[in-house]
């Protein structure tokens, strides 16, 4: 009788994930836009596809990076870069939180591993502030939708805000604050992301080895179809942006050249923000409709640091007055270099 009771609630729930997944909403968007406004449906779907086209040699170029990267097991490097001296290790930890190609699912035993091994809290925030901002792939979707400009202030952004808040924590700890940040925990991974990084070493020439060329042929093609499948979703939503809402709109809520623009713009990518790789094109529509290349910026770094995975894995593992200096340290961080940036690009 309890799993008869249960049945409909569970119907219901994969009934909802199937509609609100994202290759049905490919589908849905277009269809809708054929049944309420079928004069445009021509033109949004041209825009769409022209820009997803122009980012195709970027996503090859990303996936076979990321397949590589993880046929040959170079995650354990990142681990090196939390031994040493406490200076040194925040500086490798923001180096490397910028170029691991890990998942958000994947951050979260890895810093579970690292804290169990004794690595200090300011370097692990380095990392973990770092991560979510930019990674081989995002450096190259950003590129493709925003410029090469705007993908290297991203990267140099993530980088600083990661170096920022590791000594700023190392600061804060000085005074005695965050003692015993970790909550009690079960041992284990999740989700099955597979082994820790500190299982193996890498091995650069992986087409030696029938088990890693086997990864990298997983990898490369889950991967694909994951860019593909979000691109093609982000390109739709830009192009009903630039199609239905006027600029002035946009302008007059996120638009402008004052500090006002970027905090607003900080404020916003939170709740708005999708992922790292469904973002540029969105902001490259926004950035069309009149927001300025600070807030932009600001958009997307917000948006990643506050991003429900990116959540997740640090309050998983802290507790919540670390988290709030991880969030706290992450919006300002998103803020400043908004800031800086719209200087130098003079908006």
């Amino acid at each position: 009788m309890t799993d008869l009771s249960l049945a409909p609630g569970s119907s219901l729930r994969r009934g909802i994930s199937h509609l609100t997944s994202v290759w049905v909403l490919i589908v849905l968007v277009p269809l809708g836009v054929v049944l309420l406004d079928p004069d445009r449906t021509t033109t949004i779907l041209r825009i769409a596809a022209e820009s997803l086209l122009s980012t195709l040699p970027y996503i090859a170029v990303a996936v076979g990076l990321i397949a590589s990267l993880k046929a040959t097991g170079a995650e354990a490097l990142v681990a090196r870069a939390f031994q040493g001296r406490l200076s040194r290790m925040i500086v490798l930890a923001a180096l490397f939180g910028g170029l691991a190609p890990f998942c958000s699912c994947e951050v979260i035993p890895f810093i579970a591993g690292l804290l169990a091994l004794g690595a200090p809290l300011p370097a692990v925030m380095a990392f973990w502030l770092a991560s979510p901002l930019i990674d081989p792939p995002t450096l190259f979707i950003t590129a493709a939708a925003l410029g090469w400009e705007f993908a290297l202030a991203k990267a140099v952004a993530a980088v600083a805000i990661g170096l920022m808040g590791g000594f700023a924590l190392r600061a804060i700890m000085t005074q005695g604050a965050f003692a015993a940040p970790l909550r009690e925990r079960s041992k284990g991974g999740c989700c099955g992301c597979g082994p820790s990084p500190f299982d193996s070493r890498p091995v650069w020439r992986f087409w030696r080895e029938p088990a890693r060329r086997e990864v990298f042929r997983r990898e490369g093609s889950a991967n694909a179809v994951f860019l593909l499948k979000w691109m093609a979703f982000a390109y739709l939503l830009e192009a009903l942006l630039i199609t239905y809402i006027p600029a002035d709109a946009i302008a007059s809520v996120v638009g402008g050249d004052g500090f006002g623009a970027i905090v607003i713009a900080s404020l916003v990518g939170m709740p708005a923000y999708l992922n790292s790789y469904a973002a540029p094109p969105l902001v490259a529509g926004l950035i069309e409709q009149g927001m300025s290349p600070g807030a932009g910026l600001t958009f997307m770094v917000a948006g990643a640091v506050s991003s429900i995975p990116a959540m997740a894995a640090v309050w998983s593992l802290v507790k919540p007055r670390v988290f709030a200096a991880y969030l706290g340290l992450g919006i300002c961080g998103a803020i400043l270099v908004g800031t800086i940036f719209g200087a130098l690009m003079g908006s």
